[in-house]
């Protein structure tokens, strides 16, 4: 799987680094984070701290968004697609598991269901024996027969490439339809998953809990041809270095721009331990990972 030789009509948002870059600048970020001198920013209401303002918030997050941009020169879709059904499916694929058991899965998947026209046929005992290992898979064997047989029925085999046809189709959200958008069709768009929605908030870039308000939110301070790769880059920093549980503050580039320092592991050499992927070097989700990605790709399903 991947996005080697994609389909007419597949676009990327993502604009390709030189492997030298991209692996420059995964190897500068502990040297940076452990040998920068500036304390983090504070923000907030605090005793004795003035509150940030709006337009000094804003400015903060557009700085973190090019520093992000520095660090993942090469942010892509973690997802391996070859067209905009692929990635839809896939998408859908991806709730409550990894995108590295996506991946794992898809392969097989696809070679069974190539299009539409296939999975809408598709006897549903054998897909969900197919896509088990992604977890809830009665209800995504339900979601995937009826979006392949609404794509069929009503946009004639080919995914919609606009948000308000996508939405109507089965287990398709905002979150899933900005996906598509944005990595098959280049329409920008905000994805707001768990990583992006905690980041964004620990960042203070809003209070905002519920993803469409995140999105309407975020939406109005970068400028639209920013969204996708926006997306991308902040999803990629909590996976690799703003974890949850346990932030790698220690080995943070942006930890100087982040009101949130302190709240994770601070110490240089504790925090690198903590790094994942290809920061920490691991390999990465992708079976097929972009040309540019500095890391290794994923392993296989069933492979050592």
């Amino acid at each position: 799987m991947g996005e080697q030789a994609p389909r007419a009509g597949v676009k990327t948002a993502a604009k390709p680094a030189s492997k030298s870059a991209a692996r420059a600048a995964v190897e500068a970020t502990a040297k940076s984070a452990s040998t920068s001198t500036a304390k983090p920013a504070k923000s907030g209401a605090k005793p004795g701290v003035k509150p940030e303002s709006h337009l000094a918030m804003v400015r903060r997050a557009r700085r973190i968004n090019r520093e992000l941009a520095e660090l993942y020169p090469y942010a892509h879709p973690e997802l391996d697609f070859r067209n905009p059904f692929e990635l839809l499916v896939a998408t859908v694929l991806s709730a409550q598991t990894t995108d590295l058991r996506v991946n794992q899965t898809t392969p097989a998947l696809f070679a069974a269901y190539p299009t539409p026209e296939d999975m809408a046929a598709a006897v549903p005992e054998e897909l969900e024996e197919l896509i088990r290992p992604t977890g809830f898979f009665r209800a995504k064997t339900k979601s995937l027969i009826g979006l392949s047989v609404a794509i069929r029925d009503r946009f004639g085999g080919e995914v919609p490439g606009r948000l308000a046809d996508l939405v109507t189709l089965p287990g398709v959200g905002r979150k899933t339809a900005n996906v598509v958008l944005g990595n098959a069709f280049g329409v920008p768009g905000i994805t707001v998953d768990t990583h992006f929605g905690r980041l964004v908030r620990r960042w203070k870039w809003t209070e905002q809990e519920d993803p469409e308000k995140v999105e309407a939110e975020i939406a109005a301070i970068f400028p639209k041809s920013e969204w996708t790769m926006l997306s991308h880059r902040v999803v990629f920093h909590g996976r690799r270095i703003c974890h949850a549980r346990k932030p790698a503050c220690g080995a943070c580039p942006i930890a100087p721009l982040c009101p949130a320092y302190g709240e994770g592991e601070t110490d240089p050499e504790k925090a690198r331990k903590l790094l994942k992927y290809e920061m920490g070097g691991q390999p990465g989700q992708r079976l097929s990972p972009p040309a540019d990605y500095p890391g290794k790709p994923a392993p296989a399903l069933g492979a050592d």
